[in-house]
């Protein structure tokens, strides 16, 4: 048997694969460069005199077959706007899961409304309908499902409730580009969809983040938001006083990023593809594998594959959840070990409630709620679990099928090595 290369064998590869990090895994190039240059020949850098983040909007809204997209200046701003559309506020809840990034849950507390987490399906980690609809409450204004790694969310339970109840529902589609549930694509589910620009993403401007929808007010609603609430076309600027007709943020998107992300869109549905394919190519090569779980096999969801988690028998292997990690990271296979973690609500700002600086709201001294909020373990047991015994490969559309199956051969060797070492 093959030692592995943590313990002095010899790695599966010593090449690095290509990483989002860098321009080795990242579609990059002359088409970016041109449209940043006539951004910067133009002097129009600031959105409302220029361009390219209202060209951005349109192709985008197209592309998703919705009729209004909505440029802004992270994924996160995305989430934050979509919720102040929606009207969530102090007093309010908002449902969503514990496994995800903290720009999911940060704008819920921001617009004074309390997190409540549902717990996780154990095969994907994607929140579970069921714990959704448990949870629903009066005080319950939305629901913020999260499509992770790429892979859909089932959507229709959780529509079924939130219209029964008049509850909005923001799709989080930051990891999800182009994914698909029963044929249509997430973020055209719910009321909006956001998406995020963030480096890591399947098409990027560094930061930046959209905001979709069908309906006009909410499009409207989350444009206003992330410009301070600032009604330009209700005002002739220098001679009028200025409109604001909503609190707002500054969350606005520079004609530099709608720029690269211009250029970025129109190779989207390759990266998205080509990611498929490989990862298909993967879960072919591990689905047989005893002690290890690839991304499941629904006839409903068409993921896309942002990153490739893979579930492992950590008990029956006897092996730490850290140690396989790094031993995997020693064959050459860059990894993360359980995602994020913990569950959000284990972090220490939600577990220590350290919101504002002054006080704990809106999880302590909460006049709608008369009690402090508390989160512990325990909260959500599956997907404590889960994260236990996760481990998430980054993916990428420059693998070449050769460093697919190289991931694959350090996976069953290290597989072989701990089973044999269990016995």
């Amino acid at each position: 048997m093959e030692k592995p290369a943590k313990y002095g064998g010899r790695p599966v590869r010593e090449k690095p694969l290509p990483t989002v990090d860098d321009i080795s895994g990242r579609a990059i190039g002359e088409e970016e460069e041109k449209l940043v240059l006539e951004v910067l020949r133009s002097g129009r850098l600031f959105r409302y005199v220029g361009s390219k983040v209202a060209e951005l909007e349109r192709e985008f809204a197209k592309l998703m077959g919705v009729k209004y997209a909505v440029a802004c200046s992270s994924g996160t701003a995305a989430v934050h706007a979509a919720l102040a559309a929606v009207g969530v506020s102090p007093g309010d809840d908002v449902v969503t899961t514990p496994v995800t990034d903290m720009g999911t849950v940060a704008p819920i507390l921001f617009q004074g409304a309390v997190p409540v987490f549902a717990d996780v399906d154990e095969d994907t980690c994607n929140v579970d309908p069921r714990s959704v609809e448990r949870l629903v409450s009066k005080r319950t204004a939305a629901v913020v499902p999260v499509h992770l790694f790429g892979f859909p969310v089932d959507m229709d339970p959780i529509m079924e409730v939130a219209e029964a109840k008049g509850i909005a529902v923001v799709e989080d589609c930051a990891q999800a580009y182009l994914a698909e549930y029963k044929g249509r694509l997430v973020g055209t589910i719910g009321h909006l969809g956001c998406f995020s620009l963030q480096q890591s993403k399947h098409m990027t401007a560094g930061e930046g983040g959209l905001v979709v929808t069908n309906d006009e007010e909410l499009a409207q609603k989350a444009a206003l938001f992330t410009d301070k609430g600032w009604a330009r076309w209700a005002t002739v600027h220098g001679l009028e006083p200025r409109e604001y007709a909503l609190l707002g943020l500054n969350y606005r998107m520079s004609e530099l990023q709608g720029a690269v992300a211009l250029a970025q869109l129109r190779k989207l549905k390759w990266v998205v593809e080509r990611r498929r394919e490989l990862a298909e190519r993967l879960t072919r090569r591990l689905e047989g594998l005893d002690y290890v779980k690839p991304p499941p096999r629904y006839s409903w969801a068409k993921p896309s594959y942002w990153q490739y988690p893979l579930q492992v028998d950590l008990d029956r292997l006897r092996v730490s959840l850290r140690e396989f990690a790094e031993a995997l990271r020693a064959e050459g296979i860059p990894c993360s070990a359980g995602y994020i973690g913990v569950p959000l609500y284990l972090t220490k700002v939600l577990r220590e409630r350290k919101t504002f600086a002054k006080t704990g709201f809106p999880l302590v001294d909460n006049p709608f709620y008369g009690r402090s909020v508390e989160y512990k373990e325990g909260l959500c047991p599956r997907a404590e679990r889960a994260l236990k015994r996760l481990i998430v490969v980054p993916w990428n559309e420059f693998y070449t099928p050769d460093d697919v199956d190289d991931i694959a051969e350090a996976v069953e060797k290290l597989v072989k090595y701990y089973a044999a070492q269990a016995r």
